[in-house]
């Protein structure tokens, strides 16, 4: 399988603009798990609202009881009950906050799961209504991979969203409380995180590039790591003495992936540093000056605690945000890659009037001078093709590989559309009829035909799964295949 190994300087390292382009999904979804669960969702909001509050008020308190200590410490006579007010509410703030953070992660997990069902199923269902010529495309397979890894990272991006409407919340209420005292530290806090926050957006666009050029490379893993390790193969593996060369093939693409992945780690840790020693020295000067302020005697003690520690949290939640929203931003460019899939519209030709189908088959299949070339390509598989086949009639296709016997089925069953000419069922062309009623009206087996490991009764349903349930017709079709002698060995039956 020969395979192009991509470098990561083939890609983009840095697209702002490709950042901010794919936010716009992030609404979509934001409504889609809204959707999920209602109520949940609200709930879940609720709590972060009250959440956000808990940092300031925390401060807040613990200012008071600072002040609190030093004048009773210097009072003739102590009167203790304001200071032992001022403790319990501080415990009552942090005891009713573990307890909301604890049911907001709950909710996050239970919304995450919920909507990672929901969006799996809308991609299966999506995946059926797509072209098979789509789907035999590499590069568009490489996107419904993407799009099919997608729905089972929702959980981390709705975390990151609903946390940061909480901390934006938290951020309004602690630069609230440093522009009263000292709106100097804001300028200092923005100084400490903006080239931090930069270094951020410019890695993840290219964490995603480098994702995203090695999906072929990826699926070939996956698919080195399942043949390596499986019963279904086993016997070709020994019989073949292949385990070596897969497990070679397999080290030689992991190892080439795990470079590009470790310049880039290294490359990113090295700037992370320099720019977080510019977020320590705006602090250290954040700090200083708030010292200057209570030597000069224009804040009290416990100003300076407020001060400090709401810098300090303002700091550390502006990090987090900035952080969260790279992760947000690099997790919305593979938010595009599953919205982009399920937009995709199946294509209809207009110029066929739908009819109905016909109840049973009287004069069978007609070809009328069909030709046929894959899409993308200039050499014509079938030219000229006619024949009838008609009604209760057998017959077979024998030619070369390429020849085109199994470019003839997928015609008859419209999974491709001819280039020219017609087929015609008891004398109407198949494009007017409804595709999916059209597809599921015929029972086919293929050369490569799949084993579902699903139950019995599944195995023999799904020629027409609707009819799962109907034990006569399972049991007369297991009867007409011979399938009945297995059926009758195994402990459940059907």
């Amino acid at each position: 399988m020969a395979t192009r190994l991509k470098s990561i300087s083939d890609q983009p390292t840095f697209d702002l603009k490709a950042n901010f382009e794919a936010m716009r999904f992030l609404p979509r979804f934001y409504r889609e798990v809204k959707n999920t669960n209602r109520a949940l969702f609200f709930a879940n909001m609720l709590g972060r609202a009250f959440s956000a509050l808990t940092p300031v008020a925390t401060l807040w308190v613990g200012k008071m009881i600072i002040d609190e200590i030093i004048l009773q410490v210097n009072a003739p006579v102590k009167d203790l009950y304001q200071l032992w007010w001022l403790v319990g509410i501080e415990l009552a703030i942090l005891v009713v906050s573990d307890i909301i953070n604890r049911l907001i992660n709950l909710s996050d997990g239970l919304l995450g799961d919920q909507y990672s069902i929901d969006s799996s199923v809308l991609l299966i269902n999506k995946t059926s209504e797509v072209e098979l010529s789509q789907l035999e495309d590499s590069e568009f397979y490489d996107k419904l991979e993407r799009a099919r890894q997608q729905t089972t990272g929702r959980v981390g991006l709705l975390s990151n969203m609903l946390g940061q409407v909480q901390d934006l919340f938290a951020l309004v209420t602690l630069i609230a409380g440093l522009i009263y005292f000292e709106p100097w530290l804001i300028l200092l806090v923005v100084i400490s995180i903006i080239p931090s926050f930069l270094n951020e957006i410019k890695f993840s666009n290219t964490s995603y590039s480098l994702s995203k050029s090695w999906t072929p490379e990826r699926r070939e893993l996956d698919y080195l790591r399942y043949i390596g390790a499986n019963d279904k193969t086993a016997k070709e593996l020994k019989l073949f003495g292949l385990a070596n060369f897969i497990a070679t093939r397999f080290k030689e693409l992991s190892v080439k992936y795990y470079l590009e992945n470790k310049k880039l780690s290294i490359s990113r840790s090295q700037w992370g540093a320099f720019y977080n020693l510019i977020g320590t020295l705006s602090y250290y000067a954040a700090y200083v000056l708030i010292i200057y302020r209570v030597v000069s005697g224009n804040i009290t003690i416990g100003d300076l605690t407020f001060l400090s520690g709401s810098f300090n949290k303002l700091k550390s939640r502006l990090e987090a945000t900035f952080i969260r929203f790279t992760r947000i931003s690099e997790s919305a460019l593979n938010l595009r890659d599953y919205f982009e899939f399920v937009d995709l519209k199946p294509n209809i030709d207009l110029q066929f009037e739908e009819r109905p189908l016909p109840t049973a088959i009287t004069q069978g299949f007609t070809f009328d001078d069909v030709k046929f070339s894959y899409p993308g390509s200039d050499t014509d598989v079938l030219k000229g093709v006619s024949f009838e086949l008609k009604a209760g009639e057998k017959m077979a296709f024998v030619g070369e590989n390429g020849a085109g016997k199994t470019t003839l089925i997928k015609l008859i069953l419209r999974f491709y559309e001819p280039t020219s000419g017609r087929i015609l069922l008891d004398g109407v062309d198949i494009r007017h009829f409804n595709k999916a009623s059209y597809q599921t009206f015929f029972g086919v087996i293929f050369q490569d035909f799949v084993k579902y490991e699903l139950s019995i009764r599944d195995n023999i349903a799904v020629g027409k799964i609707d009819e799962r349930e109907n034990d006569g017709r399972i049991i007369s079709a297991a009867e007409s295949s011979l399938a009945s002698e297995v059926v009758s060995e195994v402990k459940d039956g059907l």
